[in-house]
Formats: structure tokens, C-alpha cells, sequence
């Protein structure tokens, strides 16, 4: 016996000796470049895997399509509508009763015992003994259950649950979203496609024309005002395409970036007719009703409520009279009881009576609460009615820009023509036909903008509805799929749905 303690107590020792140790010699540890080399490279691999490689000339469905399936952002929200599902699991166990087996190990240096006296004289009535060995095995299994504790995690499985519906419309937002980015970069970009060839043309015969006209002044061929002039208009033209340019470039970029296409990715747009700018047919107030109905924002700050709503109930639960019941079984290896082996039941009622006095100051604070999240809800209700009456007269305005757009680039376009149909050797005639060259690509330019400014506005005016147009199950489809799937939704509420308007469908629903 003296062996077994005594290897109890070395044990004991050693485990906490090594214990302390370990919490003391805890010190920083920065990562290796090695390691930080390795992560960036698996983070790049990580963000281009498994994408469809681009096949043939991308429309604009199918740089949506990209766009949803393959953006970061996006898949960020998804993970943390499936984190927040999870939670929601994890929460529900804790309803259940707890069930807790146990089993352990107990000694001591000495027998422990004790006596007896008597209550009147004090006198000692029995000779010191011990009903307990040294060392004894214990094991017990009990199940517990407590209405305190219930309630609690009752509240908080229905917050979990408003959380994965406002994970959901922070989902939805992020995907309109996406298709408002892309509808704003893809338009700009197949303009630069079409035109930055022209552009760089256009830009390498004014450089030589500038290189001609420095020429000529140094060997004094016309008049130097007259040449520094022509200089000058170059020069201005150079830098008006020179700017025009960087437009495109920049907008190809960002499609580029949207679609999360790796680097160095050959992207070539499918150059087909442009689709017909939507109608704007339906009332504005249905739009701004519809849109109360289908914005995630405004859905996302009505499950907050609830959220919210809940912490006061949890806060008012832990007022309420705790009741326990516990029932278990146990077993105890100590030679000296008569039963070895028992099962125990108990119940228990508790109240903290101080806690009472928080009930009036959780009413307040529950009526306080409620109205300041409907307030904010109203507040966000107006500023989204603000957007779709912006938005509707945003695009009427795009839709008018685009018009005067296409008359200039026609007068341009006559000019040109004018121009080289007038072209001679002279100095002056290469400068008008370059400058009419300049003017007709700069309103083609111009054109194009308006064009894709009136796509965006009507994008926006789409997002400010809040209408959805992704299926739920985004992993699941190729890019082509994807893309028919997003065509048919798009196509269908602009050739009905939206202009039908009459009353808002709920979140989620078109």
C-alpha cells in the first residue's frame, strides 16, 4: 500500500511540475518565411482552383455566371450560411438533458474516520473507525436536466435560426451584387475590345503625324506658328485617346478580376448585337412596394429584431425559478460500505429573489429596444424607396444620354467620311482628317459609355428592387447551366415580371 501511494504522489508531481513548466516557457512564435511562403502559394491555388477553363468568346450570361460561381466574396457568404446552419445544430443539443459518465480514482495518505460523542455530556461514545479505504475506485453515470438551462438555450436556438436567415440575405445581397458589378465592367469591356485596336491605331498615326509636323518646323517647310499649332492639336489628341484608353483597359481589368480569372488569362468577349434596352413600363410606387417586400437589407434588420428580442427573453428566463432533476447510477470500489452500488434521484427548486428587481428595468429596455430596431428598419425602409425612385430616373436620363449619343457619333461619322473623302498632301488636310478621325472615335467612345452607363443604371434599378435571379444551388451547375438559368430569370422579369408589377412577392420569391 505504501508503494502505490507513494507512486500516486511521484505522479502527481511529475504531471504538475510539467504543468508549470509548460505555461513558462510559452513564448512567441512568428511564422517562418518558409511557412509563409508555402501559404501564399496554396492561398493562390486555393483561389483558382477548380474553375472551367474559358472555351470561346464569354456574353454577358455567362461572365454572371462566372462571376457567382467563382467570386470569392460570394463563396465567403455561402460558408457562412453553412457555419451558421451548423451552429444552429450545435445549439439544439443543448435543449437536451446532459448525461455525464464519470469515473475516477481516489486516495489519501491516512485512513479517514471519525467518532462519536454524546449531545448531553459530551462524552465520547464510540472508539475512532473508518468505513472507507485509502484507495477506492469510483464510477458514476447520471442524467440531469434543468428548466433554467432549457430555457436559455431555447432562446438561443431561435437566434440561431434568425441567423442563418440573415446569413442568407447577406447572401442575396452579395449576389445582386455581383450581377450589378459585372453588368457595370462587361459592357465597358466589349467596348474596349472593339475599340482599343482602332485607338492604338489611331494613336500610332498621330505620333508619326507629330514626329512629321517636329520634322518639318526643324527644316522650316511652313510657317512655325502654323506648325506649333498642328503640334498642339496632336498633342491634345493624343492625350484625350491617350485617357480613353486607360478607360478600357481599366474596365477589361475589372471583368478580369469579377470572374476571378487567374492572371494572365487570355478573356475575349462575344461580340454579338447589343440587346435592347428594357422598357421601364411599371409604376414606380408598385417598384417601390415590390422592393419592400424583396430587399435583403430590410428583411436582414426584421430577423435582427428577432435576434435581438431574444437576448432580452434570455435575460428575463434567467429570472425565472430553476428546477433540477437528476437521476443517476453509481458504483464505489470502497470494500467498507454494505452497497457497493446505488441509484440516486433528486429534484431541486431555486430562485435568486434579488434578480426579481431586474423585471421592470428589462421591460424598458425590451420596449426601448423593439422600437429602435423598427425605427432603423423604417429609416433603411426610406432610403431603399429613395433608390428606386432615383434609380427609375436615373435610367430614364441614361436611356435619353444614349439617344443624343448615337445622333453625334452619326454627325461624326459624316464628317470623317467628308474628311478623307477631301484628303490631300497638305499638312492642314492630315490634321482635319486626323482630328475627324479622333472626333468619330471619341463619340464612338462616347457612345459606347452611354450605352453602358444605360445598362447600369438599368442595373441598378434592378438591384434597388432587390429581385434575385441565382438558383440556391450554385455548386451544383456547370457555367453553361448557370448561365441559361440566370438568362431565363433575367429575361423573364424584365419582359414580365417587372413590368407587370402589382404587388411584392415575399423575400426570396419571384
Amino acid at each position: 500500500m505504501l508503494t502505490k501511494r507513494a507512486l500516486t504522489i511521484s505522479t502527481m508531481c511529475c504531471v504538475l511540475t510539467m504543468a508549470l513548466s509548460a505555461c513558462v516557457s510559452q513564448q512567441p512564435k512568428p511564422y517562418t518565411q518558409d511557412e509563409i511562403n508555402k501559404r501564399v502559394v496554396d492561398d493562390q491555388a486555393r483561389m483558382y482552383e477548380n474553375q472551367e477553363p474559358v472555351a470561346h468568346p464569354i456574353t454577358f450570361y455567362e461572365a454572371a455566371a462566372r462571376a457567382l460561381k467563382y467570386n470569392l466574396d460570394y463563396r465567403l457568404k455561402l460558408m457562412e450560411s453553412a457555419l451558421a446552419a451548423n451552429l444552429r445544430d450545435v445549439s439544439a443539443y443543448e435543449m437536451l438533458p446532459r448525461l455525464v459518465a464519470a469515473a475516477g480514482y481516489a486516495g489519501r495518505s491516512n485512513d479517514s474516520g471519525g467518532t462519536s460523542i454524546g449531545i448531553v455530556d459530551r462524552q465520547v461514545s464510540l472508539r475512532p473507525s473508518t468505513s472507507e479505504e485509502r484507495y477506492h475506485d469510483l464510477y458514476n453515470l447520471g442524467l440531469s436536466w434543468s428548466l433554467l438551462d432549457f430555457g436559455v438555450a431555447y432562446y438561443r436556438n431561435q437566434q440561431k435560426i434568425d441567423q442563418i436567415q440573415m446569413a442568407e440575405e447577406r447572401r442575396r445581397k452579395v449576389a445582386q451584387n455581383v450581377l450589378q458589378d459585372v453588368r457595370n465592367a462587361y459592357w465597358r469591356a466589349l467596348a474596349a475590345q472593339r475599340l482599343m485596336p482602332e485607338v492604338d491605331q489611331l494613336l500610332q498615326r498621330t505620333n508619326q503625324a507629330l514626329d512629321s509636323a517636329r520634322e518639318a518646323e526643324k527644316r522650316g517647310i511652313a510657317p512655325k506658328q502654323e506648325l506649333l499649332a498642328y503640334q498642339r492639336a496632336l498633342l491634345d489628341s493624343i492625350y484625350l485617346l491617350t485617357v480613353r484608353r486607360q478607360d478600357l483597359e481599366f474596365a477589361q481589368a475589372e471583368l478580369s478580376a469579377l470572374m476571378s480569372l487567374p492572371p494572365g488569362s487570355r478573356m475575349v468577349l462575344a461580340d454579338q448585337p447589343e440587346p435592347a434596352l428594357p422598357q421601364l413600363d411599371a409604376d414606380v410606387s408598385k417598384l417601390e412596394q415590390l422592393a419592400l417586400h424583396q430587399r435583403p437589407e430590410i428583411m436582414e434588420e426584421w430577423y435582427r429584431k428577432r435576434v435581438d428580442d431574444n437576448d432580452l427573453k434570455i435575460a428575463k428566463t434567467q429570472l425565472w425559478p430553476n428546477v433540477s432533476i437528476s437521476a443517476g447510477y453509481a458504483y464505489d470500489t470502497n470494500k467498507y460500505l454494505y452497497n457497493n452500488h446505488w441509484a440516486e434521484t433528486g429534484l431541486q427548486v431555486s430562485i435568486n429573489l434579488l434578480r426579481l428587481l431586474q423585471y421592470p428595468s428589462l421591460n424598458r429596455a425590451q420596449d426601448a429596444q423593439r422600437n429602435t430596431d423598427d425605427m432603423r428598419r423604417i429609416a433603411l425602409s426610406m432610403a431603399v424607396l429613395t433608390q428606386v425612385r432615383v434609380g427609375a430616373l436615373r435610367y430614364q436620363l441614361a436611356t435619353d444620354e444614349l439617344g443624343f449619343a448615337d445622333q453625334s457619333m452619326q454627325v461624326d461619322k459624316q464628317l470623317f467620311e467628308y474628311a478623307k473623302a477631301a484628303n490631300a498632301t497638305t499638312i492642314g488636310s492630315q490634321l482635319e482628317v486626323i482630328r475627324a478621325e479622333g472626333r468619330y472615335l471619341l463619340s464612338r467612345y462616347q457612345r459606347e459609355a452611354a450605352y453602358s452607363d444605360a445598362q447600369a443604371s438599368w442595373g441598378r434599378l434592378y438591384n434597388s428592387v432587390g429581385l434575385d435571379v441565382f438558383p440556391d444551388a450554385v455548386e451544383g451547375y456547370d457555367v453553361a447551366t448557370l448561365a441559361k438559368a440566370i438568362e431565363k430569370t433575367m429575361t423573364g422579369m424584365e419582359q414580365g415580371q417587372l413590368k407587370n408589377t402589382s404587388t411584392g412577392a415575399p423575400s426570396g420569391q419571384q
